[in-house]
């Protein structure tokens, strides 16, 4: 008999993955596809809506054709906030993605927050009033598509995050249903009623017959059309955002748990029982959903390996590996601090308006003190964002989970740890949100029987401890500090 694996999709920004995965939570197969991102305007960043299902239908056919196996569920991870409007009855996109880092909604965020109604929005939906978020991403899909705001409220379009529009897809357009992690980023989503919100549709124009119903992250969705090796009738278990994904796949069940996902942006994210509204520049949002809900606590960075991406085509080098070894070559950045606030800062911050910044370049200053600088200012931003979790959080965090690509770069794992004073744990694996993608599809099926038996499968890491003194860490954190006040233009 054929091994019985979950088929793990997991949609990104840069690329489309898929894997299979069996009892062992091990990886028996995977393929990706590279995916391309366009900055039409400053400040704009979409993506082309049928190559988020193409490349990711391409991976599939990939992976599957590795093996012979025997599929039991699917599991979908994305990228979140990220927004795209289709026709109901052709299943054609009628524009592009905006994706999660675009702030080409900035105007109509501060529309808002001159009203008056952020306090308001922020009890009901966990989220501040910011461009990132998908609500006002679909404001600005229908005022600017010809004819769409007329055709949603007649219900012949579809708005859909990610994981609505793979489904959609992967279901033949049976099925428009998202799932309450990517419904929670939306700022149409109550985190209590765990509905759309009827005062929030209509704060932002968005009619209710455009949406997806939203469901557990965790149960049978639909189930598969044939796409190439993928058979008709499988059935899809799990639908997740991907930073809600990556908690799950470190098994980071309990209190005190806190991860970071080092991607395009970064996103630290602890679980808590129940909502709570911080004072402090945190978001909170629902982690999951299986028979209970699952909330957490999380802080949104925009760009972390995107700065990497900018450094190497600033330094004239071909990627972020060279762009490690570059900085490799300076024990320091010589005083240098890059603040990447490409698209202003997120968490803790939350200022659009802020500019990226590079402070402290002397006549010395070269290329690998701009390259240390920019890998440094990952984990300078992922403290700025743990120091604040660490106590709204209501109990200690004791260590740092830590996933992602650029959690790859030993340097960058050694400096986060001495930045923070406390111990990081990096996942060897490179799929964990995929992984727990996985892990709850195969909860909705039987495959595996409980959270303790996810708790407990193999999972391979590496330990990186602090070993700065306090003084140093002191001195430096606060030139970052100084550095982040230019870049919003406090001094």
């Amino acid at each position: 008999m054929n091994r019985p694996c979950i088929l793990a999709l997991d949609q990104g920004t840069t690329n489309s993955k898929a894997l299979l995965v069996d009892r062992e939570g091990s990886v028996v197969a995977s393929a990706s596809r590279p995916l391309g991102v366009d900055y039409p305007q400053p400040g704009w960043v979409e993506q082309d809506a049928h190559a988020l299902w193409s490349t990711l239908v391409e991976a599939v056919d990939e992976c599957l054709s590795q093996v012979d196996v025997e599929i039991v569920a699917v599991g979908i991870t994305n990228q979140r906030e990220t927004v795209l409007l289709w026709d109901r009855s052709t299943g054609q996109p009628l524009g592009p993605a905006v994706i999660w880092q675009c702030r080409r909604s900035t105007p109509f965020c501060h529309e808002l927050s001159a009203q008056g109604v952020e306090p308001w929005l922020r009890r009901r939906t966990g989220l501040t009033i910011d461009p990132l978020f998908s609500a006002s991403k679909m404001r600005w899909l229908l005022d600017n598509i010809p004819g769409a705001q007329t055709r949603a409220e007649r219900g012949e379009i579809c708005i859909g995050t990610v994981d609505s529009w793979i489904l959609w897809n992967l279901t033949g357009g049976a099925v428009h249903r998202c799932d309450f992690s990517n419904a929670s980023r939306t700022q149409l989503f109550n985190l209590y009623n765990l509905g759309w919100d009827e005062e929030l549709l209509t704060l932002f124009g968005v009619p209710a017959a455009t949406l997806p119903t939203p469901c557990p992250s965790s149960g049978i969705f639909g189930r598969t059309v044939a796409h190439g090796h993928l058979p008709v009738g499988i059935p899809i278990g799990a639908l997740i955002g991907d930073s809600h994904a990556a908690l799950f796949g470190h098994a980071g069940f309990e209190a005190g748990t806190v991860k970071a996902t080092y991607g395009t942006g970064s996103s630290l994210m602890t679980p808590i029982p129940a909502p709570v509204f911080s004072e402090r520049g945190l978001s909170t949002t629902i982690a999951w959903a299986r028979e209970d809900v699952t909330y957490a606590l999380e802080g949104n960075i925009s760009v972390t390996g995107a700065a990497v991406q900018w450094a190497a085509q600033m330094l004239g080098i071909d990627s972020a590996e060279a762009v490690a070894a570059l900085a490799r070559q300076t024990e320091s950045t010589g005083g240098v601090y890059l603040v990447p606030a490409f698209v202003g800062l997120g968490a803790p911050h939350w200022n659009e308006a802020a500019r990226g910044t590079v402070t402290g370049l002397t006549r010395g200053s070269g290329p690998a003190h701009l390259a240390r600088a920019t890998i440094e200012s990952i984990a300078y931003q992922v403290r700025d964002v743990f120091d604040v979790m660490d106590v709204e959080a209501g109990v200690p965090l004791q260590r740092l989970l830590a996933d992602g690509g650029a959690s790859r770069n030993d340097m960058l794992m050694q400096f986060q740890a001495d930045m923070i004073g406390r111990p990081v744990v990096r996942r060897i694996s490179h799929d964990v949100a995929a992984l727990g993608a996985a892990y709850l599809a195969g909860l909705a099926v039987g495959f595996w029987a409980s959270e303790t038996e996810i708790a407990a499968l193999p999972r391979p890491s590496s330990r990186f401890n602090p070993q700065m003194g306090e003084a140093e860490r002191r001195d430096l954190y606060a030139g970052w500090q100084i550095a982040v006040a230019r870049a919003i233009h406090e001094i």
